[in-house]
């Protein structure tokens, strides 16, 4: 039986902020009903690469994303398209670029904010496209998708934290309290979906650097942080993670047969996905790297 899998892309949080200002994660982790870990992003450290880093495992110099200003289809395939090929439903409440990834491009507001079309690759969605459109609503539209459509895979993607850091920068107290407030919303629904059997994956697709911007190799930049939670997952204290092996750890989480790289080492048991020959020759590869 597939478990539901969520993925949550706080936008813009670096590391160093995510360990000390989100309390209820934290509570969950030292309550032992989770893990969290880091790991750092693909280059360039910039949002629509990294979104299609996360849903395709592609690294962006391989993608032909490599910057925001690409406005096209995604030429690879994403976790969205493993699953919908592979009898799984689709949900997504996020940014529009993701929209424009992985549905139609360009994105036009009338035509494109909800989404419900059976042979999308997404197949329900709610999609926003003011940078500070308020967590907490991002939050309850995920769940109404949730309820709604009782999706095998939701991507929830807020963008509050990022939003602040452009403003105020990195190393602000607007920056972290955005993170506090982000932590805050996501504690009205983390518990009800952790209830209901959910697999919950908490990441970043870039942080933030003091100069109020993200792109390049300084650490405030690179560094994201990790949250695991639910029974499928592994305490992945000690290991090397790549931003591009989560797309296939979730893909093995659904049980979907696919190529991606993926760390079957994050995972507490043998994924019920008949993975490829293909596959695991990468995952040993870089297990051992």
């Amino acid at each position: 039986m597939t478990r539901p899998v969520i993925l949550v892309v706080l936008d813009g949080l670096n590391h160093a902020v995510g360990h000390h200002a989100m309390g209820h994660l934290s509570a969950l982790v030292e309550a032992g009903r989770g893990y969290t870990t880091h790991l750092d992003c693909e280059l360039p450290a910039m949002s629509r690469p990294l979104y299609e880093c996360l849903l395709t495992g592609d690294r962006p110099v391989d993608s032909g994303v490599v910057h925001n200003g690409i406005v096209r289809r995604s030429r690879g395939t994403s976790l969205f398209d493993l699953a919908r090929g592979q009898g799984l439903a689709t949900a997504a409440a996020a940014y529009h670029w993701v929209s424009e990834l992985y549905v139609k491009a360009p994105f036009e507001r009338t035509r494109d904010r909800f989404l419900d079309d059976p042979a999308a690759a997404i197949q329900a969605g709610i999609f926003y496209w003011q940078d500070h459109y308020p967590d907490d609503h991002l939050f309850s539209d995920a769940e109404a998708l949730r309820q709604r459509h009782a999706p095998d895979f939701l991507l929830v993607h807020s963008m509050n934290i990022d939003d602040s850091g452009h403003r105020h920068g990195g190393d602000s107290p607007q920056y972290r309290n955005a993170a506090r407030h982000t932590d805050i919303a996501l504690a009205d629904y983390l518990p009800r979906w952790l209830a209901d059997g959910c697999q919950v994956m908490i990441t970043a697709d870039h942080g933030m650097n003091a100069d109020r911007s993200h792109s390049g190799l300084l650490e405030e930049e690179r560094r994201v942080p990790l949250w695991l939670f639910g029974d499928a997952f592994a305490d992945p204290a000690g290991l090397h993670i790549q931003q591009t092996h989560l797309c296939g750890t979730l893909a093995s989480v659904l049980g979907l047969t696919h190529d991606k790289p993926w760390h079957p080492e994050l995972l507490t048991t043998t994924c019920t996905a008949r993975v490829t020959s293909t596959a695991h020759a990468i995952c040993d590869e870089e297990a051992g790297s």
